[in-house]
């Protein structure tokens, strides 16, 4: 039995190094490539760790899929079934705050943010707010799916509450905020919250049933994902002072010469502490309501191991490299060619979103819930179009400097429009992808790049307000372009019932057979 397990762990580990070599290549070739043009200069060392660091993101997003798959996925729909049959509702709905404050105090993603914008807003109490944002909102998660409530209503109070916050937000004089705002909302569901609350809600649904359980699923990481928006609205409100924003330091020597071994430390202190407190609270209701057997709990152990270690290696190679190799070829291209960056940032959109773990994670469980009518091919292809165009349009909006509202106000509306046109399954799928969209290499990649690109062209003083609000735009360019998918299903069976009608009516009446 050993020897089966073993050798299961090690086709499945082959499978997801492969998947993770097929993601990656892509980003990799396109810096190699732009280091060959005359637009990025790009020093022999540098890509000689960018490239070591590429392999190290390869095996980290490998053992993390594994992980997921092992550990996380099972630890939430193990959770969500166990207190739903418990009909304990005020546990359920007590364990499901708790877990979406502590799990996104203890996101890497919003640390990467955080440390970012340092120098405006205290990082310890950005996480706390965020993290209370979520857990109220996973909370209001669970009272949705219990009571089969719909979605679309929810989601339509939430953003009509959210923009009600932002004009109150530029009423009294503080808008430089509000990219960062919306940003937070994209952050907080990074590679750890994402797989725990999908299958959360998983397994709630299936424990509850009815007869749209799979749709009632969903919705999760789109409620989340509006909760930390509110909450850093609010604190933004009450906040005093001038802000003088500083870009902190992207150097790659500076972390190749001092500290790189306090960056693995560092990384390996922020996953370790959010994993723990997973596992712990996993391990309460262990020995309190679940009671799995031996077998599974070994299989889960594997699967946090698995996670952990994938989780340090990556982020380790996205800080050591990612973030300034992107700081670079934003400032460098702004400087050389600025219209050609923004052409550039649609296809970097497009290949960087093949590389986010939580993505993967996601487009899995679509294609298992949905029994296949959205694939993992569409999903990818439309979060792709989707990652690409937002970041597109970023770099747009900081060459010209407008605010980050021209896109998110006719977004926002669109795509709730869209909700009431198409399957309310599509709709759920797009908001939850929304957030997942917006991972790791969201905020250390692509966020570092429009802020070189920004200081280049309109001066450090003015990154808050035109490089933040990338991480919002790929956060809401999904849902759109999902729920376009969706549309695009509905018009295609429409047409297929037109045809068969007018064969009907078409149909002569020779074709008849009367019966005396």
């Amino acid at each position: 039995m050993k020897s089966t397990f073993l050798k299961e762990l090690g086709k499945r580990l082959r499978e997801k190094l492969t998947e993770a070599l097929v993601s990656v290549v892509p980003i990799i070739g396109l810096v190699f490539l732009l280091s060959l043009t005359p637009w990025v200069e790009l020093t022999y060392k540098e890509l000689a760790v960018f490239a070591g660091a590429a392999i190290m993101l390869i095996v980290g997003i490998g053992l993390f899929n594994v992980g997921a798959d092992m550990a996380m996925t099972p630890m939430g729909q193990y959770i969500g079934e166990g207190l739903t049959r418990s009909r304990k509702l005020g546990i359920l709905l007590g364990v499901g705050f708790a877990m979406g404050v502590l799990i996104t105090i203890a996101e890497p993603d919003l640390t990467v943010l955080a440390e970012q914008v340092s120098a405006v807003m205290n990082g310890n109490l950005l996480i706390g707010i965020v993290g209370l944002g979520v857990g109220i909102f996973l909370l209001l998660g669970i009272i949705k799916i219990l009571f089969h409530a719909d979605l679309t209503g929810i989601l339509l109070f939430s953003y009509m509450l959210l923009f009600c916050l932002t004009a109150l937000l530029i009423d009294s004089g503080k808008g430089s905020f509000l990219p960062l705002s919306f940003d937070s909302g994209g952050v907080t569901t990074g590679p750890i919250t994402v797989p725990f609350i999908m299958a959360l809600g998983v397994g709630i649904a299936m424990t509850v049933g009815g007869r749209n359980a799979s749709e009632n699923s969903f919705g999760l990481i789109a409620l989340c994902s509006v909760g930390p928006v509110l909450a850093v609205l609010v604190l933004s409100m009450t906040s005093r002072g001038e802000l003088n924003y500083s870009i902190p330091d992207y150097s790659m020597s500076s972390i190749l010469d001092d500290g790189f071994r306090d960056l693995l430390g560092d990384n390996m202190l922020e996953v370790g502490k959010s994993l723990a407190l997973v596992v712990a609270f996993f391990f309460v209701l262990q020995l309190t309501v679940l009671r799995l057997p031996k077998t599974r709990i070994i299989q889960i152990l594997f699967g946090i191991l698995y996670t952990f270690v994938g989780l340090v290696i990556f982020l380790t190679a996205v800080a050591m490299a990612f973030m300034p190799i992107g700081f670079k070829i934003g400032s460098q291209m702004a400087h050389f060619h600025p219209a050609l960056l923004i052409g550039l940032s649609f296809i970097i959109g497009n290949v960087v979103v093949l590389a986010e773990p939580a993505v993967h994670v996601l487009n899995a469980q679509v294609a298992e819930i949905t029994g296949g009518e959205v694939s993992k091919r569409q999903m990818m292809m439309a979060l792709s179009i989707g990652v690409g165009v937002s970041i597109g349009l970023s770099v747009l909006r900081t060459y010209f400097g407008f605010s980050v509202l021209y896109y998110l106000v006719p977004g926002y509306l669109i795509s709730l429009g869209l909700s009431f046109a198409v399957p309310r399954l599509y709709t759920a799928i797009a908001f939850d992808s929304g957030g997942v969209a917006s991972g790791p290499l969201t905020s250390s990649f692509i966020l570092p790049m429009v802020i070189g690109a920004c200081a280049t062209l309109r001066g450090v003083p003015e990154v808050l307000d035109f490089a933040f609000g990338v991480v919002a735009m790929v956060a809401m360019t999904p849902l759109i372009t999902i729920q376009a998918l969706g549309f695009k299903s509905v018009l295609a069976v429409r047409h297929r019932d037109q045809v068969a009608m007018r064969r009907i009516l078409a149909a002569s009446d020779d074709q008849i057979i009367y019966f005396d």
